[in-house]
C-alpha cells in the first residue's frame, strides 16, 4: 500500500518538472531570439548611418567645421568670381571692337605709350562749315598724318564734336560724313540727335565719349566759334597736373531770364531761387576739367541735369562735388590779348 501511494506521488510531480524544464527551455530562446533581434536591429542601423555617411561623401554634402563667416566668405568669393567672369567677357568682346582697356591703353606691343595731356572737342553744328575750316587754317593740325602728329609730338588729340540730324541720313548727315571723310577729324555721337536747345547734351556727351575712348589728364570744351593758342592752352593745363578735381574757365555769373522768346531764356528758371541769378561757372568758351571730373560725368550722365545753356550745365554738375575750381583769366576769350601766354579769342 506504501509503495503504491509513493508511486502516485512521483507520477504526480514527472509533469510539473517537465514543464518547468519546458518553461525555462523556452525562456532561453525567447532571451536569445531577443539578443538576436536587437543585435540585427543594431547592425541594421549602424549599416544605415554608413550608407548615409558614404552617400553624403560621394554628393558631397558632408556637413564640414566651416563657420558662418567662412560660409560668407565663400559666398562673397563666388559672387566676385561670377563679376570677374562677365567683366572678361565683356573685356573681350570691347577688344574685338577695337577698344582697349585703360590700364592696356598705354601699351602697343613692345612700346610704351604715354598718357595724352588733352582731348580738345570743339562744339560745333549743322551748317557752320565756314567756322570749321577757318579753325582747320588757324590753329588746328588738317589731315590724318597731322592730328597723328600732334597727338604723338604735344599729347593733344582734337576732334570736332556733332551729334545726327533729326531725320537720319538726311542732307546734313550726308554733309557731315562727306567732310569727315576728307578731314578725319570728327567725333559723331550717334547716341545725339541735335536741336537748338540740346547743346548741353552734345557737351555731356563728349566728355562722357571722350573720356571713354582716350586716356588723358584733361578734356577741354571749344566752341567753334574761338582760336586757341594749342602751346600756351598745353603749358596752362600741365601746371595743374598735380590737382586730381579742377575746373577751369572763366568763372561768371549773370542773370536767370525767365521770359520765353528772350535769347538767354531758361526754362527751369524757377530753381535759380527768387534772385534769378546763375551760380559762378566757367564761360563756355573754353571749358577744362581733369579726368576724374570727365569720369564723374560719363558714370552719372544719365542722372546730370542739363539746362538752356552748357556753360551752366557744366557748372551744375560739380556744385556737389568736392572740386577745385579755377577762375582762370586767360580762358577769357572775348579778345586776343598780345600778352606773352595769352590762350583764346573768339572770331
Amino acid at each position: 500500500m506504501n509503495s503504491r501511494g509513493s508511486n502516485n506521488r512521483l507520477n504526480s510531480t514527472a509533469p510539473s518538472f517537465a514543464s518547468r524544464l519546458s518553461f525555462l527551455f523556452l525562456s532561453m530562446l525567447a532571451t536569445m531570439a531577443s539578443f538576436y533581434v536587437a543585435g540585427r536591429l543594431w547592425q541594421d542601423a549602424e549599416n544605415r548611418v554608413h550608407m548615409i555617411d558614404e552617400l553624403d561623401r560621394r554628393t558631397g554634402q558632408v556637413k564640414s567645421a566651416v563657420s558662418v563667416d567662412d560660409t560668407l566668405k565663400i559666398i562673397s568669393c563666388r559672387e566676385q568670381q561670377k563679376r570677374l567672369s562677365a567683366l572678361q567677357m565683356e573685356l573681350e568682346k570691347a577688344t574685338q571692337e577695337g577698344f582697349v582697356p585703360k590700364h592696356l591703353s598705354g601699351i602697343r606691343g613692345d612700346q610704351t605709350k604715354k598718357k595724352l595731356l588733352a582731348v580738345i572737342g570743339i562744339s560745333t553744328r549743322f551748317g557752320r562749315r565756314n567756322n570749321r575750316d577757318a579753325i582747320r587754317k588757324a590753329w588746328m593740325s588738317q589731315g590724318a598724318a597731322s592730328l597723328k602728329k600732334l597727338e604723338e609730338n604735344k599729347g593733344i588729340v582734337i576732334r570736332f564734336v556733332i551729334g545726327r540730324s533729326a531725320t537720319l541720313g538726311d542732307s546734313s548727315d550726308r554733309e557731315i560724313d562727306n567732310e569727315n571723310s576728307q578731314s578725319n577729324d570728327f567725333m559723331i555721337l550717334e547716341d545725339h540727335l541735335e536741336a537748338p536747345e540740346q547743346d548741353s547734351k552734345r557737351v555731356k556727351l563728349f566728355f562722357a565719349h571722350a573720356v571713354d575712348h582716350w586716356d588723358a589728364e584733361f578734356y577741354v570744351k571749344v566752341n567753334d566759334d574761338i582760336y586757341v593758342n594749342i602751346d600756351s592752352l598745353g603749358a596752362l593745363l600741365a601746371s595743374h597736373l598735380d590737382n586730381p578735381r579742377v575746373y577751369i574757365g572763366c568763372m561768371k555769373s549773370g542773370e536767370v531770364f525767365s521770359q520765353p522768346g528772350h535769347k538767354w531764356y531758361e526754362p527751369e528758371w524757377w530753381k535759380f531761387g527768387d534772385g534769378k541769378s546763375y551760380f559762378r561757372h566757367a564761360s563756355g568758351e573754353v571749358v577744362a576739367i581733369s579726368q576724374a571730373l570727365a569720369q564723374f560725368v560719363s558714370v552719372n550722365r544719365a542722372f546730370l541735369q542739363t539746362y538752356a545753356h552748357d556753360d551752366v550745365s557744366i557748372g551744375s554738375w560739380f556744385l556737389g562735388v568736392n572740386v577745385n575750381h579755377i577762375d582762370e583769366g586767360k580762358f577769357c576769350c572775348s579778345s586776343w590779348s598780345t600778352a606773352a601766354g595769352s590762350i583764346c579769342a573768339a572770331a
